[in-house]
């Protein structure tokens, strides 16, 4: 299936994009998100949203001086964070006349058969009723035992349960490199991956930004969790989120995962 094809789509759209570089939130970019998936919604396109930012939208909220380093600190923060957070969803998709649902996850629930059908069956409603389900990790309660480690691996996992055709992560980078674009400036993106390797977990660096939890490593992970069930994956860069429509319309954008 070409992307061009693509109905059913999860997007996972990461706190370095949705925050300026001090933490706090960036409307024009939030703003234009909401209004691309609007827009998508009404060419008949079923859209869920995996949004990360609870964090550091509570850090601006609580007006912290810095980001809580200890658990119980980033559990607080991410409390006050998603309900802002999602007023925020909320507002900017009214405007559109489209309704959000937030869906908060651990990973104890689809960690056995019955719990996962329990979160197919809600998202399946969801989408029937036409509403946009806007999901992130629920910071609030979530411990090591329960948590998915990063948003990155908890969208690959809602895009199977939702039977997506595509995840689509945004991110601060163009793409997969086939080296670090930071220290070589001979780097090149790789358009076009269909197997997942270990090399392709070497070429990937380590950790994101200081804002976020992921890095290269955790969507090459993700990347293998989608490809189990056939779903391609994309990592697109967040600078210029118009790319989209490129990249629905079947152009080569950042890098595609083509698993079908």
């Amino acid at each position: 299936m070409s992307l061009k094809d693509a109905k059913r789509i999860v997007f996972k759209v990461g706190t370095s994009t949705l925050t300026h570089q001090n933490g706090k939130p960036d409307y024009k970019k939030l703003e234009e998100l909401v209004r691309i998936l609007a827009d998508l919604k009404n060419d008949e396109r079923e859209v869920v949203l995996v949004s990360s930012g609870a964090i550091s939208v509570g850090v601006d909220r609580m007006r912290l001086s810095e980001r809580p380093s200890t658990i119980a600190g980033k559990q607080a923060a991410a409390a006050v964070g998603q309900c802002e957070l999602m007023f925020i969803y909320d507002k900017l998709f009214s405007e559109y006349n489209k309704v959000v649902a937030q869906v908060l996850m651990t990973r104890d629930a689809v960690d056995t058969k019955e719990r996962r059908q329990n979160v197919v069956n809600t998202f399946s409603e969801l989408l029937k009723m036409d509403v946009i389900p806007v999901v992130n990790e629920n910071d609030t309660v979530a411990t090591e035992e329960l948590v998915f480690g990063d948003n990155d691996t908890l969208s690959a996992i809602v895009a199977q349960c939702v039977d997506a055709d595509a995840l689509v992560i945004i991110t601060d980078i163009d793409g997969l490199y086939d080296k670090n674009p930071q220290q070589h400036d001979d780097a090149k993106i790789i358009p076009v991956v269909t197997e997942i390797t270990d090399h392709l977990y070497e070429i990937a660096g380590g950790s994101g930004t200081n804002r976020g939890t992921g890095g290269m490593f955790t969507k090459i992970q993700a990347a293998e969790i989608a490809s189990k069930s056939n779903i391609d994956m994309v990592i697109l860069s967040g600078n210029d989120l118009h790319k989209i429509y490129d990249l629905l319309n079947g152009e080569q954008v950042g890098t595609l995962f083509k698993f079908r």
